[in-house]
């Protein structure tokens, strides 16, 4: 599946969302998006995050590994899961853009540091 029809099948809301915050993403250097398991993955040296459409019309932003981030914003939440930490977006007219990316830019200083030691 591609990002347009991926984006076709959505709520109005959800597509809006995904939209700001796809274009957010990448802004930044060096990330990419790759569609997997029919959603959109945010790579940089690995995965970082993905955009889950959560029913009705809700997306949350997850991050895989969100544990090992500093949730200063606390905004992440882990909602039972050991390695996944999100952020649930309701409002395209209210996003806490400034704060998401943060997260982000703490998720990709996390990815280079974890395959900085791989290598």
């Amino acid at each position: 599946m591609n990002y347009e029809l991926f984006l076709d099948g959505l709520h109005q809301n959800q597509q809006l969302l995904i939209e700001i915050i796809n274009q957010q993403l990448l802004s930044f250097p060096e990330i990419t998006r790759k569609m997997r398991y029919k959603i959109p993955f945010y790579d940089y040296k690995s995965w970082i995050c993905y955009l889950n459409p959560v029913k009705p019309d809700k997306v949350e932003m997850c991050y895989f590994r969100g544990k090992q981030l500093s949730n200063v914003q606390g905004l992440l939440e882990d909602r039972g899961r050991k390695l996944v930490s999100g952020v649930m977006l309701e409002d395209p007219r209210n996003l806490p853009m400034e704060a998401l990316l943060d997260i982000f830019a703490e998720a990709v200083i996390l990815d280079e540091e974890v395959n900085k030691k791989k290598s």
